[in-house]
């Protein structure tokens, strides 16, 4: 393995999931609550806030930064994809046992990623090819974080007002989410065709 600055990222995404998952798996009520306009929201899901942000961000500059300096590894392909699965899976799955997010919603959400990047591995075996991300794809992948970020937080800032932003956010990755997908496998509908 290549450990350029964008692999080196990608790795600290990795290790910051299973911070994520300790953060948001016990008990840290001695931590104490944030009080922010009349909600309380637990100390372990603000820090568990923070490391997704952390993490998210490192996703954000590790491709910009492979592209620009010409730094893009097999390893950098596979890895940044797979961390970048396995925290925002890991989220849902928390939000869903917080009773902050409906199942079928993260269903459909871990199915379309399941599929997608099944359908890009086959694409590359196929014909070579990397399939880009699309701008729907990326509309759901900054939903999704919005979506991840506010309801960990608990609707900070809009829940005064009762706008239950994250719920909002969660409902456009969805729609973005099936769309996107759709469109992925549109795009690569010749390879089953042969």
């Amino acid at each position: 393995m290549v450990w350029n600055l964008p692999n080196k990222l990608t790795m600290i995404r990795i290790f910051l999931i299973p911070v994520f998952i300790i953060l948001l798996a016990f008990d840290w009520s001695d931590w104490g609550d944030l009080f922010v306009l009349g909600d309380l929201i637990p100390m372990s899901h603000v820090f568990a806030t923070v490391v997704f942000i952390a993490a998210s961000l490192t996703d954000l500059a590790d491709g910009k930064i492979a592209r620009k300096h010409h730094l893009v590894t097999n390893f950098g392909k596979f890895a940044d994809t797979l961390a970048d699965k396995m925290l925002v899976m890991t989220a849902f799955i928390f939000l869903v046992s917080f009773k902050m997010a409906p199942a079928w919603v993260v269903a459909i959400i871990v199915c379309r990623e399941l599929a997608v990047t099944g359908l890009r591995t086959i694409v590359l075996e196929e014909g070579g090819k990397v399939m880009a991300a699309q701008m729907p794809g990326k509309i759901k992948t900054t939903t999704q974080m919005l979506a991840i970020i506010f309801l960990l937080m608990h609707n900070i800032f809009f829940s005064a007002i009762n706008i239950p932003i994250g719920q909002i956010f969660l409902y456009i990755c969805l729609i973005f989410t099936i769309y996107s997908g759709a469109d992925y496998f549109y795009q690569a509908r010749d390879i089953f065709k042969r």
